[in-house]
């Protein structure tokens, strides 16, 4: 099966990139170097592709509490322009997928889904939609662009008449805005730990926007940046990825994400709402964990890589990598790993395997990297 073609392929090509199959997608790995890309979006700012990511709108009187039902969060309470984290569940409380989902109107919701899930969440989200709610698959129609670093703010803003509300935005925001001529949704979301921008635009405009940012951006430090740059920005913040942290084995309370799932949802008349994987989630939570997402600090310099054990000093087997590798910012490698909770405690040293030999870690507290403020 041919991959499909990012709007914004031509723009890669141009600008050398190193393209990779991705979720029944190409899309670039890099333009430069990672280390270059990463260190960008930490100084200044970063440029980013994120038009395979899914986007499905869900419409109608009944979308916020179609929702409730579908969802492990309680998107009925979430107000017009603002968004939220939550997870879409099995019965079994397994995450089929980590979304984000913004509420655009009274009755227009945008749910935006991992790029290698959106066919399996769209078809979850219409077996469950009840009520008058319906679903409209807009991914590929849809362009996403993210522009994500210390300057974004800056960058984004010295392209729209709508700056002072762009940047009036509070974390997890959205707003309607013009940018670079285009008709926008820009929300102050992202996935690499620094304030920046999510832009949504009709797919057939994108290399418009794409070029003015980089005009914009470019004097500033701005540079394009590539998957492998997202991903090891989103590492050092410590956020999961599907496929790594979250899959269908793994409940939100496994990746310590149990704060998404809200049992206490209620109808207009004060009922609990049932929602898909709500009696699995509801024992999970009072139940004693069997595993526990952890940091993990190397002490060499050989990185951990997903799917390494982690062991005792005395050679038991205690967890699994799920994410890993060297850190650019913090200069030593860094990874995510499922271990056992009696081998969780901040401080506790351990050893990954790595191609057979044992490197030293230590448990340490998640994100690894925080933002100045």
């Amino acid at each position: 099966m041919t991959d499909v073609l990012s709007p914004l392929h031509d723009e890669h090509v141009a600008l050398g990139a190193a393209l990779t199959s991705f979720a029944g997608w190409q899309m670039p790995l890099r333009y430069s170097s990672d280390i270059a890309e990463h260190q960008a979006v930490r100084t200044a700012a970063g440029l980013f592709d994120l038009s395979h990511m899914g986007e499905l709108e869900i419409s109608g009187p009944d979308a916020g509490r179609a929702l409730d039902g579908a969802l492990v969060g309680n998107l009925s309470a979430l107000a017009p322009g603002r968004a939220r984290y939550t997870m879409i569940c099995a019965e079994d409380g397994g995450v089929i997928d980590d979304l984000v989902v913004y509420r655009l109107t009274q009755d227009r919701y945008l749910v935006v889904a991992n790029a290698s899930n959106v066919d399996v969440v769209r078809d979850a989200l219409v077996e469950r939609l009840a009520g008058d709610a319906t679903l409209d698959d807009q991914s590929l129609t849809t362009a996403l662009v993210a522009v994500q670093g210390p300057l974004a703010e800056q960058i984004v803003t010295s392209l729209t008449p709508q700056a002072d509300a762009v940047s009036a935005l509070k974390y997890y925001a959205a707003v309607d805005a013009t940018v670079a001529g285009i008709d926008a949704l820009v929300a102050r979301t992202g996935y690499t730990g620094e304030d920046g921008f999510e832009l949504f635009v009709p797919a057939e405009q994108a290399p418009t926007l794409w070029a003015a940012l980089l005009e914009a951006g470019t004097p500033l430090g701005l540079v394009p940046a590539g998957l492998s740059a997202r991903d090891s920005l989103r590492l050092e913040a410590g956020m999961p990825l599907y496929g790594n942290e979250l899959d269908r084995t793994t409940t939100p309370h496994d990746a310590g994400l149990g704060r998404v799932v809200k049992l206490d949802k209620v109808d207009d008349e004060g009922n609990p709402v049932p929602f898909v994987g709500r009696e699995a989630l509801a024992a999970r939570g009072e139940a004693q964990p069997t595993r526990q997402l952890v940091g993990l600090q190397g002490l060499g310099r050989r990185a951990a890589r997903h799917g390494y054990p982690v062991t005792t000093p005395a050679g038991e087997v205690v967890g699994e990598v799920t994410s890993g590798a060297p850190s650019p910012t913090l200069g030593h490698p860094v990874a995510m790993a499922y271990v056992s909770p009696k081998h969780s405690a901040e401080g506790t040293e351990l050893l990954v395997d790595v191609r057979g030999r044992g490197e030293q870690v230590r448990v340490v507290p998640l994100p690894f990297y925080r933002r100045p403020r």
